[in-house]
């Protein structure tokens, strides 16, 4: 019998809010918001409202589409499509996060931010090796008891982040009044970034595909609480995602502008890690390195527990022979190995991985927000997303490392794209094709005469 209780207390979401906040506030959520600062220059206020829309909108959207469509995974969210793609979908994207690119990043930038400026240059690919074992291993002990997530992220770790954040905007906008230059800024340069710039870097957080995964997690730890009713727990989870991604933009805005300021007094780098450096040794010295150091090791850990749990939560659900337990060795073992390739290298094959991705994202959670209206009709799936899977295809062969990028092939195709795709110059050709496989979905749909009640499955796939 499912429990009634109807809401979770003050505390409990504060509790849960933070947690949540904890997961996704890592790695790039650290170093790319200062470079779009960096290159934006005067335009950093339009650049920070487009990351805002998909490092901050699209993770909350895609928490609300699990819990919406009652789905127990990303899979269950993607199954209208099919099988075999939701299966795809599921491993690439839980690959993506918790093994090949976000997992190992987050122990990579923390390396980079908190352990380089410390240590010799000669001495870096050993000191790597030795704090990333460490650092998986404690991710790996964090996240074997799944019922002390919100205890372990939510009242130990968080807390010091944000306190760690006050003292160096403090710092920089009380108490050298910085604030005033962003005027300044404006006057003398208009920056290299706008809107559609800042919502692909956005892109970099992985933070909608991350969401896609702690949606699920967030629903466990609601039933831990005793909430299990799936209207109730809906609106906890907007609650919840409300106090999370509300904290997360003010200090987004805080550090794009913070970005802008830095370009004054330090050059702009090619990622937000040395300039981050640059910035806290400008305000505080040594003190705002040792703070740098302790802020990117703790924002770093409470994402990678987050990523590594839901990989295992949901893959361990979809092969329960091998389990949740073994799925957690797996990943931190594989982070662990991926993570001493070095931070240049993952960001340099993370791009494609993402401009496939991000749009397939964007299209399943616009869907699963729409559940109320069109429930999980296949026709209106397939045609969304086999639609947007063209452009996906295309954004991802145009950002391959240029070892790939001047082969013959993929030249010719990025050539024809250009001419041929609109919006593909600027990345969002995504957009016209994702809305005509949706208008399209409804039109079949619709003369097919399979429509079916709002807010209810397809029968083919009770």
């Amino acid at each position: 019998m499912e429990n009634t209780k109807q809401k979770l207390s003050r505390k409990q979401l504060i509790t849960l809010g933070s947690m949540l906040f904890g997961l996704f506030f890592g790695a790039g959520n650290l170093i790319f918001p200062i470079h779009l600062g960096q290159i934006s220059g005067g335009n950093w206020a339009p650049a920070a409202f487009g990351f805002l829309l998909s490092a901050i909108c699209l993770p909350l959207l895609s928490i609300l589409a699990i819990s919406m469509t009652k789905s127990d995974s990303m899979y269950h969210l993607a199954r209208p499509v099919g099988k075999g793609f939701a299966l795809f979908f599921l491993i690439c994207t839980h690959a993506s996060l918790g093994l090949l690119i976000s997992s190992p990043r987050t122990a990579t930038v923390s390396f980079e931010l908190g352990i380089i400026p410390f240590i010799a240059k000669k001495d870096q690919a050993i000191a790597l090796l030795a704090y990333s074992a460490i650092f998986f291993a404690i991710t790996y002990a964090l996240s074997r008891n799944q019922s002390k997530m919100a205890s372990y992220v939510g009242k130990l770790l968080n807390p010091l982040l944000l306190i760690l954040l006050v003292i160096v905007f403090a710092t920089a906008f009380i108490i050298k009044g910085d604030g005033a230059a962003l005027g300044k800024i404006g006057a003398m340069n208009a920056g290299g970034a706008n809107m559609v710039n800042g919502f692909l870097q956005g892109y970099n957080t992985m933070d909608a595909l991350a969401g896609l995964g702690f949606g699920v997690t967030i629903v466990t730890a609601l039933r831990f609480f005793g909430v299990t009713k799936t209207s109730e727990r809906s609106k906890d989870v907007a609650k919840i995602g409300g106090i999370a991604m509300g904290v997360e933009a003010i200090i987004y805005i805080l550090m794009i502008a913070l970005g802008a300021i830095s370009t004054t007094f330090t050059k702009t780098t090619e990622n937000g890690g040395p300039a981050f450096s640059a910035i806290m040794n400008h305000y505080t010295g040594i003190i705002g390195t040792s703070i740098l150091a302790a802020m990117a090791i703790i924002a770093c850990l409470t994402t990678s527990i987050g990523l590594v749990t839901s990989f295992s939560q949901d893959l361990g659900k979809r092969f329960p022979k091998i389990g949740f337990s073994k799925f957690l060795i797996f990943t931190c073992i594989g982070g662990f190995g991926i993570a001493n390739f070095g931070l240049d290298q993952i960001i340099a094959y993370s791009t494609p991985v993402l401009m496939l991705l991000y749009p397939l994202a964007i299209g399943l959670i616009l869907m699963g927000i729409m559940h109320p209206i069109i429930g999980k009709q296949p026709i209106i799936y397939k045609a969304t997303i086999w639609m947007t899977a063209i452009p996906a295809v295309l954004d991802a062969i145009h950002s391959l490392p240029p070892i790939f990028a001047n082969l013959a092939f993929f030249k010719a195709i990025n050539n024809f794209a250009t001419a041929y795709i609109p919006w593909f110059s600027i990345g969002m050709d995504f957009v016209p094709f994702m809305a005509i496989g949706l208008i399209a979905g409804f039109i079949i749909t619709k003369l097919s005469g399979r429509t079916i009640k709002a807010g209810e499955s397809a029968p083919e796939l009770d």
